[in-house]
């Protein structure tokens, strides 16, 4: 399945605050509908990503672009191209067990990041996946992580 882009240059990415309000309405929303509906963003696939926040140790819940791979998913922290890493990725970090809610799949993985070599292969599936990881790459000099999530055991 591949998600087409409507842009054409990589533009702006969206401000910090807009994203954090729509991935908080977007899980409430799921949510009420018992995850019948808001299962995609952007066009694009969704899964539910529950981890333990690096700092508060909370467990929080957001919406991520669902890009199957082998048993597991990978995980984008592309933020749209910002100049700075999504607060989840330093979650991730350091607490790698997460759960992944994609539809009425439950799965817990355990996330590690991609390294340089791998993502020369992850990225062209990421792409097909969603388009606009391209423009996000373009938007910005960091090197946009890719989580690898699998199964652990």
């Amino acid at each position: 399945m591949t998600v087409n882009s409507k842009a054409k240059s990589p533009g702006k990415p969206a401000p910090k605050r807009v994203l954090k309000i729509l991935a908080r309405v977007h899980v409430f929303l799921n949510r009420l509908t018992c995850g019948r509906a808001f299962n995609t963003l952007a066009g694009g696939e969704v899964c539910f990503v529950t981890m333990t926040g690096a700092k508060s140790a909370r467990q929080i819940t957001i919406p991520l672009l669902y890009i199957p791979y082998g048993d597991g998913v990978l995980l984008v922290a592309s933020q749209t191209g910002r100049t700075s890493n999504p607060v989840w990725y330093k979650n991730l970090v350091k607490h790698p067990q997460i759960e992944i809610r994609y539809r009425r799949d439950k799965r817990k993985l355990r996330a590690r990041e991609a390294t340089i070599e791998e993502k020369a292969d992850l990225w062209p599936i990421c792409d097909e996946m969603y388009a606009d990881f391209v423009l996000y790459r373009a938007r910005t000099t960091r090197d946009i992580p890719i989580f690898v999530c699998e199964t652990a055991g």
